[in-house]
C-alpha cells in the first residue's frame, strides 16, 4: 500500500518561550542580560515535525493534548501554518497543556517547565491509532508516554514502517528495535551520568537491531550498527545563536536521509548539517533551513554534495 505521508510524528507537542541571553547563564543568585524574546515551539515530536516540514517532507502530528487556551490555540495555528496534518490533536478543558520557558546562551540552554506534571496527573495524550502508522512511510517516537509510546513503536513494526527514537535506556524496545536511535549528551549525563562514553555506545550498539547516534555538542558525534566498527563526525562549525531544538533538528535531518535511502554515514553528515544551521539562527527551529539551503551549507564547507 502507498504511504499516505512521509512521517508520523508522536510525542511531546508543547508551547514554548524563549529568551535569549546576551552573555553566559549566570550563576545562583548571578545576573545575564536578557536580549530577543521569542513565542516558540517545544517538544521533540513538534520541533521535529517542523524541521521535516521546512525540508520538504509531509508529517502527520500526534501526542499530548494542547491546553484549550489561548497559547493552546496559538500552538495549534503555528502546527497547520507549517503544513502539518493536525487532523489528530485535541484541545484539554481541564490542562493547561504542555508548557516551557527556555533560557539561551551561546553555549547551553535551560528549560523551565511543566512535562513532570503532565506525565504524573493520568494520561493527557492520545493513544496512538493503527491506521495512521500504517499509512506513513517513517515513524518518529518520543519516549514519555510509557506504554503509548511503546505501542507505537509495535505497530510499526507489525506494519513494517521503520521508526526513529531517541533519548530511551539501552535495553528498551525504543532502542533495540528502532530503525535508528539518538541519544542525545543531555541524555546520556542525566540518566548514565557515571557511564563511560564509549562503553555506552557500545551497550547500545551491540544490543541494536539498526542505527545508534550518540550526540555530545561540540565533540564528535559516534554512530554505527551491531557488528560495526563505531564511526565518527565532527560537528560542522558555526556561530550559535541558539541551541534549543537542536536534537530535535538532528533527528529531523536524519529521518530525511533515511527517506531519501542514503547510507548512514550520508544521513548523519545531513542530519549534523541541519542542526548546524538550525542552532545559527535565532529562533532555530521556526527558522530551519530547506533542502536547497542545506546542500549550500555543506558546498560551502567543502563537504561531499548530496546524492
Amino acid at each position: 500500500m502507498t504511504a499516505q505521508y512521509d512521517v508520523y510524528a508522536y510525542g511531546v507537542i508543547a508551547s514554548s518561550t524563549l529568551h535569549l541571553l546576551e552573555m553566559p547563564f549566570p550563576a545562583a543568585d548571578g545576573y545575564a542580560e536578557l536580549g530577543r524574546t521569542y513565542p516558540m515551539t517545544g517538544g521533540e515530536a513538534l520541533n521535529s515535525a517542523i524541521v521535516l516540514s521546512r525540508l520538504g517532507l509531509s508529517v502527520k502530528l500526534d501526542g499530548n493534548w494542547l491546553g484549550d487556551t489561548d497559547e493552546g490555540r496559538r500552538l495549534h495555528e503555528t502546527v497547520t501554518g507549517f503544513g502539518i496534518d493536525a487532523t489528530r490533536l485535541v484541545f484539554d478543558e481541564a490542562g493547561p497543556g504542555a508548557r516551557e520557558i527556555v533560557i539561551s546562551d551561546s553555549e547551553s540552554r535551560t528549560v523551565f517547565g511543566n512535562y513532570i506534571a503532565l506525565l504524573t496527573s493520568g494520561r493527557k495524550w492520545n493513544i496512538p491509532r493503527e491506521s495512521d502508522i500504517a499509512d506513513a512511510s517513517l515513524v518518529c517516537v518520543d519516549p514519555p508516554f510509557g506504554d503509548e509510546s511503546l505501542l507505537t513503536a509495535r505497530l510499526a513494526a507489525e506494519h513494517g514502517v521503520p521508526f526513529v527514537s531517541i533519548d530511551c535506556p539501552f535495553d528498551s524496545p525504543l532502542a533495540t528495535e528502532a530503525a535508528a536511535v539518538v541519544i542525545s549528551g543531555e541524555y546520556r549525563r542525566r540518566d548514565y551520568p557515571d557511564a563511560d562514553v564509549e562503553e555506552l555506545f557500545e551497550e547500545y550498539q551491540s544490543r541494536a537491531a539498526g542505527l545508534v547516534v550518540l550526540t555530545r555538542g561540540e565533540m564528535p558525534i559516534l554512530y554505527g550498527r551491531r557488528g560495526r566498527a563505531q564511526r565518527s563526525l565532527e560537528p560542522f562549525p558555526v556561530a550559535v545563536a541558539d541551541t534549543a531544538g537542536a536534537g530535535d533538528s538532528f533527528r529531523a535531518g536524519l529521518i530525511y536521509g533515511m527517506l531519501a535511502g542514503w547510507d548512514d554515514s550520508e544521513s548523519v553528515r545531513y542530519a549534523a548539517a541541519v542542526a548546524a544551521m538550525v542552532c545559527s539562527r535565532f529562533p532555530g527551529v521556526l527558522n530551519s533551513p530547506a533542502t536547497t539551503e542545506v546542500d549550500a551549507f555543506l558546498a560551502r564547507l567543502g563537504a561531499p554534495a548530496t546524492p
